[in-house]
């Protein structure tokens, strides 16, 4: 320990000051060292008791100090004397039982006096609240200083606390003990141990509030976070989807991370992901809105490509210092596949029923909010059987390996689980190693095509006609929509809704549309679906028809007696226009 540097800030040893007459006014100068060479021979000692001057004469310089007063130099202090007047508390205890030998004013002010000869076990109860006790015996076993911060006793003060080994250079090495490389006893009766304790409680209690300001901001950026997400995901009847979101630990900031499921009508269903580039309540609120607009463009039932291409422009408007990726696929389950874009979002994986594993590659554009950019829409074979995942970079991103071996630990996880969406969601967190205290945010979502057999492939049922011919076309809908509808069992008030609702939307199409022409009805176990397409891209509107009019209401007359109705434009050129009933369960 440097008592040097504590000594001008002793009682009664400040350092001394020239003016600008070279003396020391002995109101102000109570401890003077002589320069070089001014002062008494090698060996010798500069004096100073308390009342008595005394002159430093600097031959070098022809100047001449002021007189000394006070307690003179450090060396009339004793050790005890210095650590008894420094504001840190200071206890010196001996042996391997730590018996006291001496504890400081500060010390005795803190914790109350400690009788000297007592074992620091029985002697000093705030020693074990500072878990000090164990850490004590390593320091004098090894010889080497150690220091704990911040630590907490009973009565609410923090102390930072460290414990320097104290031995006699000279003194002979005890039975059993050795020496360190100072030449240091190290254990035994000959060592001891200084405590050195600063109270931080100041510190401590600022850091701590600082820590619970943190962990409030972070609770809600997650709160938010999850009110955003989908409370209850939307189950179609042909898919079986599951999702998880796992906010990042402690340490990270929440992110952006967001999935959705939206039913389109006509048994077709919308799946998105995607995730905001930025941390905390600003990157969830961005999110919050990117969601919001992809529900709402979702329920134009636009391309995937047409969706990414608004939703591109409306990121730069909310936050053009934001950037997210987003993948926004459709299912058509008379299809079997998926329809998909991305605007920088990585690649979607389908597992098929053989456990092979394929990865959507192009097209991908860059991310959302960047402009400039014409979005096109790709596809992946979804059959029956299959599992297909979306996700966001933490579940896959390193920072030690490349972002592509993330995504193939992914596929090879992919590849071997089994289960329910969500069993597959939980594997593939486990199998990538997404703890609790992961450093980034976490979405998953699991798409399966289930692979139907027996008595419930019963319950999914598929027929369609061509449209051909003109006028006469419309009562062969009507008789092929009531035998397909007897032959599934339907009662018998369905089945008249059903023919009814199929000769409006084949009336409307053979009015407005043109060839190619189709009726179809799908059934499903908790739906009717009646679907027209023709070659005319129009979509029809519903509008109110006055008492004259002679056309006008098929489509008030579907929407009335439907659970739902809509229409889109279809990849070819052409629109299909469609209506559902639900079924009595």
């Amino acid at each position: 320990m440097n008592f040097t540097r504590w000594s001008a800030r002793l009682p009664g040893t400040r350092r001394a000051a020239r003016d600008d007459r070279s003396s020391v006014p002995a109101a102000r100068a109570e401890y003077a060292r002589p320069e070089p060479g001014s002062g008494p021979a090698d060996g010798d000692t500069l004096k100073a008791s308390p009342g008595a001057s005394a002159e430093i004469s600097q031959e070098d310089t022809g100047q001449t100090s002021g007189p000394l007063s006070g307690p003179a130099l450090l060396e009339d202090l004793s050790a005890r004397e210095i650590l008894g007047r420094l504001p840190a508390l200071v206890a010196l205890v001996h042996g391997p039982d730590h018996r006291i030998a001496y504890v400081n004013d500060a010390y005795a002010a803190a914790f109350g006096p400690r009788p000297t000869g007592a074992t620091a076990a029985e002697a000093m109860p705030e020693l074990d609240e500072l878990s000090l006790l164990p850490l004590m015996d390593q320091v004098l076993r090894s010889g080497t200083p150690r220091t704990v911060k911040s630590r907490k006793v009973r009565s609410g003060n923090s102390y930072t606390v460290t414990c320097t080994p104290v031995a006699t250079p000279t003194a002979p090495p005890v039975d059993g003990m050795s020496k360190n490389k100072n030449g240091r006893n190290k254990g035994g009766e000959g060592g001891g141990v200084l405590l050195y304790a600063a109270d931080v409680t100041d510190h401590a209690e600022a850091a701590e509030r600082l820590r619970t300001s943190e962990r409030r901001h972070r609770e809600t950026a997650v709160t938010l976070q999850r009110s955003l997400l989908p409370q209850e995901l939307e189950q179609p009847d042909d898919l079986r989807i599951a999702a998880t979101y796992q906010p990042g630990g402690t340490d990270a900031a929440v992110g952006g991370d967001w999935y959705d499921v939206i039913t389109l009508g006509a048994g077709r269903t919308a799946l998105v992901i995607g995730d905001v580039m930025g941390r905390g309540v600003r990157a969830a609120a961005v999110m919050g809105q990117l969601r919001t607009a992809v529900r709402a463009y979702a329920r134009l039932d636009l391309p995937p490509h047409e969706v990414l291409q608004l939703l591109d422009g409306l990121a730069a408007e909310i936050d053009a210092s934001q950037i997210a990726t987003c993948a926004y696929a459709v299912h058509d389950p008379n299809e079997g596949r998926l329809v998909y874009a991305s605007a920088g979002h990585l690649p979607i994986l389908v597992r098929d029923q053989d456990g092979t594993v394929h990865r959507a590659e192009d097209p991908t554009g860059p991310p959302l909010g960047t402009g400039g950019w014409i979005h096109t829409s790709g596809t992946i074979a979804l059959p029956p059987g299959s599992t297909a995942v979306l996700y966001t970079d933490g579940l896959v991103e390193r920072r030690s390996e490349d972002i592509d071996e993330g995504v193939a630990a992914l596929e090879r996880a992919l590849s071997g689980a089994k289960g329910s969406p969500q069993v597959v969601c939980d594997r593939l967190i486990r199998s990538l190693g997404v703890t609790a205290e992961h450093d980034d945010d976490v979405a998953v979502l699991v798409v399966q095509h289930p692979a139907r057999t027996g008595t419930n492939a019963e319950l999914f049922h598929n027929a369609s006609l061509d449209l051909l011919g003109g006028i006469e076309a419309a009562p062969r809908a009507r008789a092929f929509a009531t035998g397909v509808l007897t032959s599934w069992r339907f009662p018998v008030e369905l089945c008249d809704l059903g023919v009814l609702a199929a000769s409006e939307l084949v009336a409307n199409s053979l009015q407005h549309g043109i060839p190619p022409m189709r009726l179809g009805l799908r059934r499903t176990d908790r739906r009717l679906i009646i679907e027209v397409t023709d070659g005319d891209d129009h979509l029809p509107r519903r509008r109110r028809a006055e008492p004259a009019d002679e056309s006008g209401r098929g489509i008030s007359i579907v929407a009335t007696i439907a659970s739902s109705w809509g229409s889109r434009r279809t990849p070819g050129g052409g629109k299909a226009v469609w209506c559902e009933f639900a079924l009595p369960q």
